[in-house]
């Protein structure tokens, strides 16, 4: 894969994310898929942050989504090869500080197999 190719997967993650568009951001990733998250530690720390497959990801994202109505991410900076994108963005939510946030899609075949966030 080319490194425009996996950019046009982040660009799709973030516009369903933003408009939460969950089956849209879910269909970007592979069934089995891993997702790394400090907030999940935090709030589910039986998970130890991480959780495994996208039906686990689609009760964490609709979670957030239904407790976070106003969670926004603004992409700062993008930084793709042929098998991995980092993102760099802005976690904004009403009533909350703004945070930098970085996270990795590691992506085979057209799909994102894990994706781990980093909190500044």
């Amino acid at each position: 894969m080319t490194a425009q190719v996996i950019e046009s997967i982040a660009f799709r993650w973030f516009e369903a994310f933003n408009n939460k568009q969950l089956d849209k951001l879910l269909s970007l990733y592979e069934k089995d898929a891993q997702h790394y998250s400090p907030k999940l530690k935090i709030l589910q720390p039986e998970t130890l942050g991480l959780i495994v497959g996208v039906e686990a990801m689609r009760i964490w994202w609709q979670d957030a989504f239904e407790r976070l109505p106003s969670l926004k991410y603004e992409l700062k900076s993008l930084t793709a090869n042929s098998s991995r994108v980092f993102m760099e963005y802005l976690r904004t939510v009403d009533g909350q500080d703004d945070m930098l946030v970085a996270e990795v899609l590691e992506v085979k075949e057209g799909k994102i197999i894990k994706s781990r966030v980093y909190h500044g």
